[in-house]
């Protein structure tokens, strides 16, 4: 999973596919993702992972790394899995 949201990253919200990107690395704060592409990415996580990202949960805890974004995920197939 984290793979797939560093590629999408690098690829199609960057175009920069060799940039040096780590799932630690904060994308949020450091604005390397403005906050317009935020939703593209949000998009993306939703078609990808099938999963329904509610706006209260957009906050910079869930989406300020890959490996959050990851973890943050993870739960939302488990929720709606039940």
């Amino acid at each position: 999973m984290e793979e797939r949201i560093l590629t999408f990253i690098k690829n199609d919200l960057l175009d920069d596919g060799q940039l040096d990107l780590t799932p630690e690395d904060d994308v949020l704060t450091t604005g390397l993702v403005s906050s317009l592409a935020v939703f593209r990415l949000i998009d993306f996580l939703e078609q990808t992972f099938r999963v329904r990202i509610p706006a209260e949960e957009m906050t910079i805890e869930n989406f300020i790394s890959v490996a959050a974004m990851s973890n943050y995920v993870r739960s939302r197939q488990t929720e709606q899995q039940v």
